[in-house]
């Protein structure tokens, strides 16, 4: 959602308790399911298994692009949300580690904005299986922030 004014869908988030309308800020998010729930006080995003996203059928393996499109979306919201921007942040970096393969189940994601200065934010991004404990793949992400993009 580049280019139109954030500020509506988050204060109706914050307000309704409606996390689920900050995936809708981001087309692609909704069209490959992405959920997201807030639980105590963090948000935690959910990707159904579908066999549409599978990548190596011999594996039934969640296609690695489709794994790192959720982390992104994951730690973009995750500082739309902690900074109540008003406009996307635009990215500077990505790095995706990705330790394992994310099989025939739904996969979880949660943020956790690491820094942030007057212009740049980092966030790292995790998600998981069944075992928070045991990652899938991992995510640093930096931003490019202004104070004309916080609400």
């Amino acid at each position: 959602m580049t280019g139109h004014d954030l500020t509506p869908f988050l204060h109706r988030a914050k307000r309704h308790g409606d996390t689920q309308a900050l995936v809708e800020m981001i087309p692609y998010a909704g069209h490959i399911g992405v959920c997201c729930a807030l639980e105590n006080d963090e948000l935690v995003f959910r990707l159904p298994f579908q066999s549409s996203l599978v990548g190596n059928p011999a594996l039934e393996a969640l296609h690695g692009g489709v794994l790192g499109a959720f982390l992104e979306t994951v730690a973009a919201l995750t500082l739309v949300w902690r900074l109540e921007c008003a406009a996307m942040p635009k990215t500077i970096t990505n790095t995706v580690d990705y330790l394992r393969s994310a099989r025939r189940e739904d996969i979880f994601g949660a943020g956790e904005v690491t820094r942030l200065g007057r212009r740049v934010a980092s966030v790292s991004v995790s998600a998981w299986g069944r075992d928070r404990g045991r990652p899938l793949a991992t995510a640093r992400l930096h931003y490019l922030v202004s104070k004309d993009e916080a609400a």
